[in-house]
């Protein structure tokens, strides 16, 4: 009998942050700091909308691009907030979530052969999305003695022939790294030189901790060459209602509608409507929860130095990425004996490049007193491991 199966599909690893999610699910008084969802319902009024829409039986496709509404008050928000012009009917769609986004984008934009240019660590879709598009991914390893930032020489080393489009992740997933407008200006000169396009994964844009996000679209130059991502699952407590949305100049927004249409159809419906109530009326609930993941984010930074655990400050996301490797142990080998001994679980590094060895994804999308718990566990299991090598 023939293989029935995608050599291509086989070789791709499945998601290295699952596998603890699992064991700790089933794990009694377990505390889980593995995964990025946030700990806040979505707000009652957005939550009310979506009700509102199934009451009044809105339970039909929308258009393939997206809620009209929906797009319009898209556009208005990327006006408001970043300084960003897109026309709504041809340069704006709607996705089911942002990792929909990313999967299509990188197929509208690549041939076979094309490379991609991840940076690593990232979050856990880039790669594999890029092979599925026959692309070659080129990985540029990130270092924690530049913040995790991705610098223009690095991009400038990472460039050939074959080139087409850069992943641009930030604020990052799992390092919590961001980039500032000096750091865009310098990678947009760059890209501009080599002829270059940006899938810029915007995803975590509102939760940033230091002034404001500035999307590399911004940059002169950079707005034509560029495929923002953003979407609802971070900012506004709905993962669970998985929508996203993409924009970009109305020639790839059309190839990226032409995949959405023969694979989705459209987004739900219901989380549509909602969406238009979060950006309309949702401005306070994500000041409320940014400032209660910044509470949460300053309390980590100061436990991980009062333990001594190697830590640079993250200014956007909700993670923070630690610095183990002074225990000689792999970040697989110390998260897993974590969570034996202590029973809470995090992600190690690896999970999001083979540069993230040594170190541990921690979320704080978690109450503070689950955090102020679990970094209690961690504390006595540094301690234990410190008093092992004496």
């Amino acid at each position: 009998m023939r293989n029935p199966l995608s050599e291509r599909i086989v070789e791709i690893k499945p998601s290295g942050i699952r596998k603890f999610f699992d064991i700790v699910s089933e794990m009694k008084d377990a505390i889980s700091l593995g995964v990025g969802e946030p700990d806040f319902d979505t707000p009652w009024h957005i939550r009310d909308e979506g009700i509102y829409s199934l009451e009044k039986g809105r339970t039909f496709y929308t258009s393939n691009a997206g809620l009209k509404e929906l797009k319009i008050e898209i556009s208005n928000y990327l006006e408001r907030r970043f300084h960003l012009s897109y026309d709504y009917d041809k340069e704006v769609m709607v996705t089911v979530g942002g990792s929909e986004a990313i999967d299509i984008a990188l197929r509208a934009m690549i041939d076979p052969g094309d490379e991609v240019i991840v940076p690593q660590p990232s979050y856990v879709s880039y790669e594999p999305c890029a092979i599925l598009a026959n692309a070659v991914p080129v990985i540029i390893n990130l270092k924690a003695e530049n913040e995790f930032r991705l610098t223009a020489r690095e991009l400038e080393d990472a460039i050939t022939e074959k080139t087409k489009v850069v992943v641009l992740p930030f604020p990052n997933n799992p390092t919590g790294a961001i980039m500032e407008r000096k750091d865009l200006e310098a990678i947009a000169e760059v890209i501009i030189r080599h002829d270059l396009f940006v899938l810029s994964d915007e995803i975590y844009a509102e939760l940033t901790y230091k002034d404001r996000h500035v999307s590399i679209a911004e940059i002169p130059g950079m707005w034509e060459r560029t495929v923002l991502i953003n979407g609802f699952s971070k900012a506004y407590a709905m993962t669970g209602w998985r929508l996203g949305y993409a924009c970009a100049p109305a020639a790839i927004i059309a190839q990226m509608l032409k995949i959405h249409q023969f694979a989705i159809m459209c987004a739900p419906t219901t989380s549509q409507y909602a969406a238009v109530e979060a950006l309309k009326n949702g401005d306070g609930d994500v000041a409320m929860m940014r400032e209660q993941y910044n509470q949460r984010r300053r309390y980590l930074v100061n436990a991980f130095r009062e333990m001594g655990l190697p830590c640079f400050e993250p200014y956007g996301a909700f993670y923070i990425f630690p610095c183990i490797k002074e225990f000689g142990m792999t970040s697989d080998e110390f998260a897993t004996r974590f969570l034996e001994e202590e029973k809470v679980a995090v992600v190690p590094g690896t999970a999001f490049g083979d540069c993230g060895e040594g170190f541990l994804r921690i979320s704080y999308a978690y109450s503070l007193e689950n955090l102020k718990v679990a970094i209690g566990r961690l504390a006595d299991f540094v301690g234990k491991l410190r008093a092992e090598q004496k």
